[in-house]
């Protein structure tokens, strides 16, 4: 009687703990792969710049990365491992690497042998080319964190090497890109007592100087040469504008402005760097150069009018406005809502794909609540046809 008993409660523990785990394990495994099969649907799984490097053997399935990930859907658990269901929504926060308890998370590139965009670097970050490194953006990492760090060991390994000023007083180094990383290698540089000279066709600032006014700007602690700790979580655009300019007048920046870089040769075991306004001999270069410098277009009749524009830096200037906004990625959708908070704005998004896949969380919940509240007009699955002086075309499946 008393073995029955015994036997009684342990299949009832059984049936009251197991079994519910059991149904939540299958349910979330369920999910996870109907997520997965979503992104690949999307061609949302495979990551274009940096992202998660699972490691198999030693992953447990725990979900800790899941749960960690500050935008949400880049990972979920399959089969008891974790795997990437949205890698175009992973900029490299590595947060899952930190939340993971056995270490079977890196951050990486990843194999970038079929990237046509990204030059060929070593653990150096220095390209096929003897004396030519990438620092920054151009490299595919995202955040300024990657960029202010890149850009310091890309010169602290410089400063160790032989290629350094001779007698005829030619530079260490031209940096060309004063947004995060140039400012750092030039920091750095000055750290290391290095002869370089920083240029930039525009001022200081880099990409930053591209973003909308007061747009907020998510970093993690990072410490910038010379200067100290950028530790908050996050900083307004003006803020870190600030930050470069008081850096460059406290340490002296050797900065010039204005030059566009044109041409890099070689000449006599020495690179000439040639710019819109100089040429400078030199021995190394720092490409720290980001990725707006060119905007990608539509390719459609009308994209020239006037009226079109590649990027929006003070949305307070529309009012009263029929605004259309096209695209699917952050800068779209921060464009789209900060212009729909101004004054009798009737603003549309057009995507071309069925659903958003690779935004920040953040702006993905506050586009969802303005589009709920008819502050944005959203067209997906649309494409834009042609732009006209009055009007648009726009062929849309809806």
């Amino acid at each position: 009687m008393q073995e029955l008993l015994i036997w009684g409660f342990t299949i009832g523990l059984i049936i009251i703990i197991v079994i519910p785990y059991l149904l939540k394990f299958r349910k979330a495994q369920k999910e996870g792969q109907e997520k997965q099969k979503e992104a690949i649907r999307l061609g949302a799984d495979k990551a274009i710049a940096q992202h998660p490097q699972i490691n198999k053997y030693t992953c447990i399935g725990c979900g800790a990365c899941v749960a960690a990930c500050p935008e949400g859907e880049v990972l979920s658990i399959v089969s008891g491992k974790a795997v990437i269901v949205n890698g175009l929504k992973c900029v490299g926060h590595g947060k899952c690497a930190e939340a993971c308890p056995v270490e079977g998370i890196t951050i990486g590139l990843g194999d970038i042998s079929k990237r046509d965009d990204i030059p060929q670097m070593d653990e150096h970050s220095e390209t096929n080319i003897p004396g030519i490194y990438i620092a920054g953006e151009l490299g595919g990492l995202a955040l300024i964190k990657n960029a202010i760090a890149q850009g310091k060991s890309v010169v602290e390994y410089i400063s160790q090497g032989t290629r350094h000023t001779n007698e005829n007083g030619d530079l260490d180094l031209i940096i060309v890109g004063a947004g995060p990383a140039g400012m750092s290698a030039a920091l750095t540089a000055t750290q290391n007592n290095l002869n370089y000279l920083l240029i930039d066709q525009q001022e200081a600032g880099g990409t930053i100087l591209q973003y909308p006014r007061k747009k907020l700007v998510m970093t993690k602690p990072v410490e910038l040469p010379l200067y100290g700790w950028l530790d908050h979580p996050e900083y307004a655009k003006e803020e870190l504008l600030d930050i470069w300019q008081k850096v460059r007048i406290e340490h002296k920046i050797r900065l010039s402005t204005g030059e566009k870089l044109e041409n890099i040769t070689t000449e006599s075991e020495k690179f000439i760097v040639s710019t819109s306004q100089n040429k400078y001999p030199c021995h190394n270069v720092v490409l720290a150069l980001g990725r707006r410098g060119t905007p990608r277009k539509l390719n459609v009749p009308g994209e020239n009018l006037a009226k079109v524009m590649y990027k929006l830096i003070d949305a307070e200037n529309y009012n009263n406005e029929h605004l259309l906004v096209v695209g699917g990625g952050d800068s779209a959708i921060e464009a789209a809502m900060g212009l729909a908070r101004q004054k009798n704005n009737v603003v549309t998004l057009s995507y071309r794909k069925d659903k958003f896949f690779r935004i920040k969380k953040r702006n993905e919940e506050r586009v969802k609540e303005s589009i709920r509240e008819g502050k944005i007009n959203l067209m997906l699955d649309s494409n834009v046809k042609e732009i006209k002086s009055d009007s648009v075309l726009i062929k849309s499946s809806e």
